[in-house]
C-alpha cells in the first residue's frame, strides 16, 4: 500500500511554509498613526511610515511600535503643603504627542511613567512655591508653569507635551469651612457699603433736585417780580399821561376836561361800593352839594358827547313813563352831614 504523503511531497509542504515565513517577515504593513523602528540585527537602522514596506527577513526586524497620535496621561492626586503650610490635595491630566519615534523608543525607558513622575514632581514644585489663595485663583497660571518645566526637560525624549490642566484642587474641610465664612463676611461688607453709597446717592440726588426746585422757583418769582414791576410801571405811565393830558386840557381852559376826570374816579369807587356781594346798606356821610356838583359835571359831559338830540331823547322817555331804570338792589343811607360852610365876612 502506498505512503499517503510522497517523500517529494512533503519537501514541497516545506517549502511552501518557509516561503509564507519569509513572506510574512519580510512585508510590513504600518497603520495610520503608528511608526515602526526597524532594528538590524539589534541596531536601529530607519523608521517605517504608514503603508507597506518591506525588510529583510532573519536580518532585520520591528524594534518598537510607537503611537504617534496624542495621547492622554492622568495624573494622580497629590498632597501639597503650600508656602503658607495650607494642604491641598491636587490632581490633573497631561496631554502628549510623540514626534519622534527613534528618540522616544531608545532615548527614555518606560516613557509615559517618565512623563507621570516629571509632571508629578513639578507640580508639587509650583504649588509648593504659591499660597493657598494664589493655587485656588491662579489655575491657568499653574498650568502654565509645569506646562513650560516638562516640555523643556522631556524635549530630548522626542515628545511634545501640549497641555497641562490642573482637575481638582482640594483644601482640608476645616480650611473650606473657615473660607466661606470669610466669604460670606466679605459680601455682607459689600452689601452694606452698597448700601450705604445707595443712600449717599439717593441724599445727594433729592438735595439737587430740591436745589434746582428753588432755583427755578426763585427765578418764577423774580420773573413775576419783574412783569409786576414793568405792568405798574407802564400803568404809572398811562395814568402820568392821562394827567398830563387833563392838566394841559384845564391849561388850556377847557374845564370839561376835570369834570370828565372827577366824574370818572366817582363812578369807578360808587361801582365798587355796589357790587360789593356782601353789602346791602351803605353808609356814606357825603356832602349834598359835591354830589350835585359832581353830577351836573356828568350831565354837561353826556351834552357834550352825544348832543342835544339824545338829552331830549331822554327826557321824552322819562317823562312818558314807558321804561323805569332798574335800580340795584343797594339802600344808601345818608350819615351825618357836614356842618353847613361858614358865612363869610362879605
Amino acid at each position: 500500500m502506498d505512503p499517503i504523503l510522497s517523500p517529494g511531497l512533503i519537501a514541497l509542504l516545506v517549502i511552501v511554509v518557509v516561503a509564507l515565513i519569509v513572506l510574512a517577515s519580510t512585508i510590513k504593513i504600518v497603520p495610520q498613526g503608528y511608526n515602526y523602528t526597524v532594528e538590524n540585527f539589534g541596531r536601529y537602522t530607519r523608521t517605517l511610515t504608514p503603508g507597506l514596506s518591506i525588510i529583510v527577513p532573519f536580518i532585520e526586524r520591528i524594534g518598537h511600535k510607537m503611537n504617534m497620535m496624542e495621547q492622554v496621561l492622568d495624573i494622580p492626586t497629590q498632597e501639597v503643603i503650600t508656602r503658607d503650610n495650607a494642604s491641598v490635595a491636587a490632581d490633573g491630566v497631561a496631554f502628549y504627542q510623540i514626534l519622534d519615534a527613534r528618540a522616544a523608543a531608545y532615548e527614555v525607558s518606560g516613557l509615559e511613567y517618565a512623563i507621570l513622575n516629571l509632571v508629578m514632581t513639578n507640580l508639587r514644585s509650583v504649588l509648593g512655591s504659591m499660597d493657598l489663595d494664589d493655587i485656588l485663583s491662579n489655575r491657568d497660571s499653574i498650568s502654565e508653569k509645569i506646562l513650560r518645566v516638562v516640555d523643556q526637560a522631556s524635549a530630548s525624549w522626542g515628545i511634545k507635551i501640549t497641555r497641562i490642566e490642573i482637575k481638582d484642587i482640594n483644601p482640608p474641610k476645616n480650611l473650606v469651612d473657615a473660607m466661606a465664612r470669610q466669604m460670606m463676611a466679605e459680601r455682607e461688607k459689600r452689601a452694606e457699603i452698597l448700601e450705604a453709597e445707595g443712600s449717599r446717592n439717593a441724599a445727594i440726588l433729592r438735595a439737587e433736585g430740591e436745589k434746582a426746585s428753588r432755583i427755578l422757583e426763585a427765578e418764577g418769582k423774580r420773573e413775576a417780580a419783574y412783569r409786576e414791576a414793568e405792568a405798574r410801571e407802564r400803568l404809572a405811565e398811562a395814568e402820568a399821561k392821562a394827567t398830563q393830558m387833563v392838566s394841559e386840557a384845564i391849561a388850556a381852559g377847557d374845564v370839561q376836561a376835570i369834570n370828565y376826570f372827577v366824574a370818572q374816579k366817582y363812578t369807578e369807587a360808587l361801582g365798587k361800593i355796589a357790587t360789593a356781594p356782601n353789602q346791602r346798606v351803605v353808609l356814606m356821610p357825603l356832602e349834598a352839594s359835591s354830589i350835585l356838583g359832581s353830577i351836573s359835571g356828568i350831565a354837561e359831559l353826556a351834552r357834550a358827547a352825544f348832543g342835544d338830540d339824545a338829552s331830549d331823547g331822554r327826557s321824552q322817555n322819562a317823562a312818558g313813563g314807558r321804561k323805569t331804570a332798574q335800580r340795584p338792589n343797594v339802600q344808601f343811607r345818608a350819615g351825618p352831614s357836614a356842618p353847613p360852610p361858614m358865612p363869610s365876612g362879605d
